[in-house]
């Protein structure tokens, strides 16, 4: 991913906070949500092409994350979804360290196997899975070696 392209903010409001919050401090350690660890995922717009910054639950095992399209439960995926479809490749920071990784959507029994771990990491996971009817749609990142 290159680094010179134009960034555009979010236009939620708290998205906007955390990711200035993060990029002053130079560490996703200046922000959480309910007191529970971030990372920033770093990707290009499907759409515009240009760069994007989301927060996400930390979600991690031995150096492999996933990003969890939760919406709140929302009936419709966050928007970053569809950036990761059409770009997998992709930055992601947890705490200072910031690297490269390519995420690839999963299902089935790798989903499962996932599944006990975000709800580990977020424990509203599961009251979001009963809002909706949709599967929320999960991510692994691998690392680009």
């Amino acid at each position: 991913m290159t680094t010179n392209d134009e960034y555009v903010p979010s236009a939620s409001e708290w998205v906007r906070d955390q990711v200035e919050k993060v990029t002053e401090a130079g560490s996703t350690d200046a922000v959480d949500i309910m007191g529970l660890k971030v990372v920033l995922l770093t990707m290009r717009g499907a759409k515009s092409g240009k760069i994007r910054k989301v927060p996400l639950m930390r979600v991690e095992r031995d150096g492999v994350y996933v990003a969890v399209a939760s919406q709140g439960g929302a009936p419709k995926n966050p928007v970053w979804y569809y950036n990761l479809k059409a770009d997998p490749n992709i930055t992601l920071q947890d705490g200072e360290v910031t690297k490269d990784y390519v995420a690839r959507e999963i299902d089935g029994a790798e989903y499962d196997e996932w599944w006990p771990l975000a709800v580990a990491a977020y424990p509203p996971y599961e009251e979001y899975k009963a809002k909706t009817t949709r599967k929320m749609p999960f991510f692994v990142l691998e690392p680009v070696a």
